[in-house]
């Protein structure tokens, strides 16, 4: 019987996945507002007013602004993992 120790393989660097946190925020961020504005029988009612507007139309304008926040939120994700991907990227090609 021979005592030899199996060498190692090279370990290759693993590839980066294609669903990360980021990713998956940055695509609820996006469908917040979406879903919010299709939920019609949410906001399809006169009361409360806010300055004599009726709820249904106050409440599709707060969603405008509302909306591009979540955008400018999505946005600043994708950034991220955009960077971190380049950055595992360049990692990889030095090892």
């Amino acid at each position: 019987m021979s005592s030899e120790v199996p060498l190692p393989e090279a370990v290759e660097p693993s590839p980066i996945p294609a669903v990360t946190p980021e990713r998956v925020l940055a695509g609820l961020s996006l469908l917040v507002p979406i879903v919010a504005m299709l939920w019609v029988s949410s906001y399809a009612k006169a009361t409360p007013e806010l300055g004599g507007m009726p709820f249904f139309y106050w409440y599709q304008l707060l969603w405008v602004p509302a909306s591009a926040v979540f955008t400018v939120a999505a946005y600043l994700l994708i950034n991220r993992d955009e960077k971190a991907r380049k950055a595992a990227a360049q990692a990889g090609g030095r090892a």
